[in-house]
């Protein structure tokens, strides 16, 4: 059964942690995404080895129980925003971590242009500046649903709300730039 108080761990360490290549690429991702540690990307890597494992144990399944099946796996990842609606079982074999890292709010507001970088990003949504929907969220691991997209925006009660404040001005003059 276990604690309550200790919650049970959400991701798998890799197989071999000290590979060259393997830290290369995690410190890339870390690096590209924003990350705070090793943590949350083996947690984004173990979700999308869950939907992966899904998807291989429908192919040995009868057809009417893998289609039955299969409808709801592509249906959630749909909503995620991980695929298109047209998507197949295939598809989901295909997935890399990198589908799950461009999901979280924390991508999803830099690439939308309310912050210089992603650690900028990160730190506006750790504060407070950011939610969805005129609501805040304050975790940047937060997976952005398709139809969530569109709502995210600065906090009403957030000074940044001011479209004359001052880091605003300064992140719209680096868009114009570029």
């Amino acid at each position: 059964m276990g604690d309550p108080k200790k919650p049970r761990k959400k991701y798998e360490t890799p197989k071999f942690p000290w590979q060259i290549d393997t830290l290369e690429m995690e410190l890339r991702l870390i690096g590209e995404y924003g990350l705070r540690n090793k943590k949350e990307l083996w947690r984004h890597r173990t979700m999308i080895s869950r939907f992966r494992g899904v998807a291989r144990s429908l192919l040995g399944m009868s057809t009417k129980e893998r289609r039955k099946r299969g409808k709801k796996l592509l249906d959630k990842l749909h909503r995620l925003g991980i695929l298109p609606k047209d998507a197949e079982i295939d598809d989901v074999l295909d997935l890399s971590i990198e589908n799950i890292l461009e999901r979280r709010f924390q991508s999803l507001v830099f690439r939308k242009g309310l912050a210089k970088s992603m650690h900028q990003a990160r730190q506006f949504i750790a504060h407070g500046h950011v939610g969805i929907d005129e609501k805040r969220v304050s975790s940047p691991g937060y997976l952005v649903l398709r139809d969530e997209e569109t709502k995210i925006g600065f906090a009403p009660a957030s000074l940044l709300s001011d479209p004359n404040h001052l880091t605003r001005t300064s992140i719209a003059s680096r868009g114009e730039k570029t």
